[in-house]
């Protein structure tokens, strides 16, 4: 039984909240989409607590993510992105791990705690 098999539901880029870029990531971003990391970082990003996140848009969802094209920088997304769910503090904590099912249909709500922590560390 798999613990987590995304469904593209896009629960996951909802809310304004906590995608940061890090590394050389505006810079992939940015040339991933073709335009400068001046451009990028104007028009699609935020600074907050000092640190750059992409922003929301006016539907609450990730800047880059479309109801039907689903995410429009798949290949370069943010390693937060990437990571999804497997968070630390999900990985370590069973009542987030609880929380994040409510959250996300992908998470197998009959799979257990052990099941999830299981499959993160493949």
């Amino acid at each position: 039984m798999k613990a987590f098999e995304c469904k593209m539901c896009g629960a996951c880029c909802y809310g304004e909240g906590g995608i940061f870029l890090a590394g050389s990531e505006k810079e992939k971003i940015a040339d991933f989409l073709g335009i400068s990391v001046d451009h990028f970082v104007h028009q699609y990003c935020e600074t907050r607590h000092q640190r750059l996140y992409l922003k929301v848009g006016r539907d609450n969802y990730c800047i880059f993510y479309d109801q039907k094209k689903r995410c429009l920088i798949h290949p370069v997304k943010p390693e937060r992105c990437v990571l999804w769910p497997y968070y630390p503090a999900i990985v370590t904590d069973e009542e987030t791990w609880e929380q994040a099912k409510d959250g996300c249909p992908g998470l197998n709500p009959d799979a257990s705690f052990e099941d999830f922590v299981r499959e993160a560390g493949k």
